[in-house]
């Protein structure tokens, strides 16, 4: 049957190439935000792991919430 003629590809054939589109701007935006990460964070998971001391944990969280 062909349907082309009978409506129905005026009507739903935007549908596929518009879903497609919207699926492939939803995962370009999940994959930027997965990179994206803040000083905050950044410094919080280096006081975690170790990397800094409390005092300089300290004074860079201070200087980071001073200059956002």
């Amino acid at each position: 049957m062909d349907y082309f003629n009978h409506g129905w590809g005026m009507g739903f054939g935007w549908l596929i190439p518009l879903l497609f589109l919207g699926m492939i701007f939803y995962l370009l935006q999940n994959k930027t935000k997965e990179k994206r990460s803040s000083a905050q964070d950044i410094l919080d998971k280096r006081y975690a792991n170790g990397g800094i001391d409390k005092e300089e944990y300290e004074e860079k969280s201070r200087h980071l919430s001073e200059h956002e």
